[in-house]
C-alpha cells in the first residue's frame, strides 16, 4: 500500500539521485490563462524526467539476490533511463526493451548508463510482451514502468516537494501514460490536502485512462496514435487504478496540435526543452474552467531528439502563422519577380524560399507559378501580407503546411 511512512522514506531516498527542481513561475501561462501558473520542472532531472525517483526507489527495497539476477524493464524511454541509471548505482545489470520507434536520444542515453537495449515491437506494450518474456526465461527481476505501488511511491515525491514550496496549491496537474505518476501525486497530494484537485492528463488518441475509468475497471485500447511517444499507452496499470479511481478528480484530454504550439511558448516563454508528453500538463491549462487558482504543471521530461524537436518547431511556426507558403501565377515577362518581391518586402514579410516556375503553363498571361514561403509576425500578420497581394492584383493561395519546405 502507498501510506505516509512510505512517502516520507522514499523522499529521503531518492534525495540521493536527485537535482533540485524548484518550482517556477510562469508570468506568460498565467496571464494567458488567469490562474497562477507554476511548474514543476522534472525535466531538468539528471536523467531528463521524473521516472528516476520511482526506479530508485523501487531498486533500493529489492534484496541483493534480485538485483544480481538482473534487472529488465519495458519503457518508451524515460522509464529505461531511470532504471539503467539506478542500477549502474547498484552495480546490477540492466536490459532495458524498448520500442523501435523511440526517439535516438532516449536509446543513446540508456546506452550511456551502461545498459543493454532491445528494440522490440512498434510501441510500449509490444516492447512490454518481450520484456515479460524474457524475465521468465532468464530469471530477470523485471522493473514494471509504472503498475507498481512501491515505484508509484517513489513518483509521489513529487507532490511532497510541491506542498514543501506552495501549501496552498489549488490544482496539481500530471500526464498519465500507465499511471504510475498520477497515482502516486494523486495520493500522496490527498493524504496532504483532502480538499486539492489532481487532474490527469492524456493525448487524445492514446485515452486509456479516462477510457478506463469511464468503464469502471481497466481496459485495453485497440491502439495509440499521438507524439507523446512517452504517454503511449494502451492499458493502463490494474494495480495503481484504485488508487486513480479514489483519488483522482478528472482527466483531460488534448490534441496533438496542441502539444506542438504550447512546445514554442515553452521554449520562448521559459528557455527549456520539454518533450511532447511533458507538455500535456501546458496544454490542459486552457481546458481548465476556473480562475484565480494556484495550478502546478508537471513537467515530466525533456527528452527529445532533434529531429523530432524541429519537425515540432517548424509545425508550430505553421500553426501560428509564423511561417507559411503561398502561390501565385505571374505573366512572363521581366521585372514580375522584383515586383512581388517588393510588395511583401513593403509588408513586413521576410521571405525564406522562392520557387519560381515557367513551366506550368503555354498562356504568357499567367505561365509562371511562384510558390514563395516567408516569416510573419502571427496569423493576423500573415493575413494582412495576403490581403496586400490581393490588392495589387494578384490571387495567391496559402498552400498547405507539406510544401512548406
Amino acid at each position: 500500500m502507498m501510506t505516509l511512512d512510505n512517502f516520507e522514506e522514499a523522499t529521503e531516498v531518492v534525495k540521493k539521485v536527485l537535482l533540485r527542481t524548484d518550482l517556477m513561475y510562469s508570468e506568460y501561462f498565467s496571464g494567458t490563462t488567469g490562474n497562477k501558473v507554476y511548474f514543476k520542472p522534472e525535466n531538468m532531472q539528471y536523467t531528463g524526467a521524473y521516472k528516476v525517483r520511482g526506479a530508485y526507489y523501487k531498486i533500493s527495497t529489492l534484496t541483493k539476490k534480485d538485483r544480481e539476477k538482473g534487472l529488465i524493464t519495458a519503457s518508451a524511454g524515460n522509464h529505461a533511463q531511470g532504471v539503467a541509471y539506478a542500477a549502474k548505482l547498484y552495480k546490477a545489470k540492466a536490459i532495458i526493451v524498448m520500442p523501435t520507434t523511440t526517439p535516438l536520444i532516449k536509446v543513446n542515453r540508456t546506452k550511456s548508463y551502461g545498459a543493454e537495449v532491445i528494440l522490440k515491437g512498434d510501441c510500449y506494450d509490444e516492447a512490454y510482451e518481450y520484456a515479460t518474456k524474457l524475465a521468465n526465461e532468464k530469471g530477470y527481476t523485471f522493473i514494471h514502468p509504472f503498475n507498481d505501488e512501491v515505484l508509484a511511491t517513489g513518483q509521489g515525491t513529487i507532490a511532497m516537494e510541491i506542498f514543501k514550496e506552495l501549501p496552498t496549491v489549488d490544482i496539481i496537474l500530471a500526464p498519465v501514460g500507465g499511471g504510475g505518476l498520477l497515482a502516486g501525486v494523486a495520493t500522496m497530494a490527498k493524504m496532504l490536502n483532502p480538499n486539492i484537485k489532481i487532474i490527469g492528463v492524456e493525448p487524445a488518441k492514446a485515452a486509456c485512462m479516462k477510457a478506463s475509468l469511464e468503464a469502471g475497471h481497466v481496459i485495453t485500447l485497440p491502439n495509440t496514435d499521438t507524439i507523446a511517444d512517452g504517454t503511449a499507452v494502451k492499458t493502463p496499470g490494474d494495480i495503481i487504478f484504485p488508487y486513480i479511481q479514489k483519488y483522482v478528480d478528472d482527466i483531460i484530454t488534448v490534441e496533438d496540435h496542441e502539444l506542438v504550439v504550447n512546445f514554442l511558448d515553452i521554449i520562448e516563454n521559459h528557455k527549456m526543452v520539454v518533450e511532447n508528453s511533458g507538455l500535456l500538463t501546458v496544454a490542459a491549462l486552457k481546458h481548465l474552467k476556473c480562475k484565480d487558482k494556484k495550478v502546478v504543471s508537471i513537467l515530466s521530461g525533456g527528452n527529445m531528439d532533434i529531429i523530432t524537436l524541429s519537425s515540432v518547431v517548424q509545425m508550430g511556426l505553421i500553426q501560428r502563422g509564423r511561417i507559411f507558403t503561398v502561390s501565385v501565377q505571374l505573366p512572363d515577362r521581366p521585372g514580375e519577380l522584383v515586383n512581388v518581391a517588393s510588395i511583401i518586402a513593403k509588408a513586413q514579410g521576410n521571405v525564406i524560399k522562392l520557387d519560381h516556375n515557367q513551366f506550368v503553363s503555354i498562356n504568357r498571361n499567367t505561365a509562371v507559378e511562384l510558390t514563395i514561403t516567408m516569416e510573419a509576425f502571427g496569423e493576423e500578420h500573415k493575413q494582412e501580407i495576403v490581403q496586400t497581394l490581393i490588392d495589387h492584383g494578384y490571387s495567391p493561395k496559402i498552400c498547405t503546411p507539406s510544401c512548406v519546405y
